[in-house]
């Protein structure tokens, strides 16, 4: 049965002018069974959306009210798809009355059958429609079903050339009210290698390279925030040549980061005791990325530990 729309996979049907996804108070997500759907509700509630699974049809316009009445005006975004077998057939109504209402939209997601086909055998879950069939003829059953919610969709994705990353670029261009290209969240940490790497960590460098501060009698008891302990790591060369090529090379990083959907990055620096060389390194990194524009946290984990 051909779909209800016609698509170009791995791009998006536009909306009408007038209709900017950014505004929508309420997003509902649908569409084809393995198209998509999770991760897009995942990256709705990464851009700060309420994000719901599943809601009972009969549940929606109680749904809409609340959302209407948030003094906060935080956006929801819900999955409404083929689990809800029969009752799906009042979604056409219950979504004009809404559209009366409030900014609502419709997202449809799919996929070509063959696709959709693989995916269901690479991940060997059952279709929603149940077993007794084959995976083909339930995702056709399906669209036939999914047709006349496909026809009021305000925004159609064909994901059967996306990779998740992609189908999370395309949603975040659309839907995130400020199109700020550094969105992400960035934890710059100092730690001792005596203490342990952090666990959260997704890059470490190793700062035991530099002169120890430790040994030096008057530094001993300070830590790397100290002006005079600062003062002595820096004095070295080595250390604010690291300091650049290291800011260089996050500040080259990060947006290829942020392109492919993470939404938080943990940078640690580590010495001996934590308490010298990695305070300075990262509190001078924390303030590089933060000029550069990012969204940067500084934290010191053992800094008071052998104190």
């Amino acid at each position: 049965m051909p779909k209800a729309k016609p698509q170009v996979s791995g791009q998006i049907e536009p909306l009408a002018p007038a209709e900017n996804p950014a505004r929508a108070d309420l997003v509902i997500i649908t569409g084809m069974s393995g198209s998509g759907k999770q991760t897009a509700l995942k990256t709705f509630e990464d851009l700060g959306f309420y994000a719901v699974d599943n809601l009972p049809l009969p549940l929606l316009p109680k749904f809409a009210d609340l959302t209407l009445d948030l003094k906060s005006r935080r956006r929801a975004a819900l999955a409404i798809d083929i689990r809800e077998g029969e009752a799906l057939k009042q979604f056409p109504e219950l979504y004009r009355d809404l559209k009366k209402q409030l900014r609502c939209t419709l997202l449809f997601l799919d996929a070509e059958d063959e696709v959709l086909r693989r995916r269901f055998s690479e991940t060997r879950r059952p279709h929603p429609l149940g077993a007794e069939s084959t995976v083909l003829n339930s995702l056709q059953d399906e669209r036939s079903r999914l047709a006349p919610i496909a026809a009021l969709a305000d925004l159609c994705i064909d994901t059967s050339k996306l990779n998740v990353h992609e189908l999370r670029r395309i949603i975040s261009a659309k839907f995130q009210e400020q199109q700020d290209t550094n969105k992400i969240v960035i934890y710059v940490n100092s730690f001792g290698f005596r203490h342990g790497v952090p666990a959260d960590s997704d890059l470490v460098f190793d700062v035991r390279f530099l002169p120890n501060p430790n040994y030096i009698p008057e530094f001993k008891e300070l830590t790397g925030r100290h002006p005079s302990v600062a003062r002595f790591i820096r004095s070295f060369p080595q250390t604010m040549e690291f300091i650049n090529k290291i800011s260089e090379l996050l500040i080259y990083l990060l947006p290829h980061y942020i392109r492919e959907g993470k939404s938080y990055l943990t940078i640690s620096f580590g010495c001996t005791g934590g308490q010298h060389r990695s305070v300075l390194i990262a509190s001078e990194i924390y303030k590089r990325l933060k000029k550069a524009g990012f969204t940067v946290k500084e934290v010191h984990r053992d800094v008071r530990r052998n104190r």
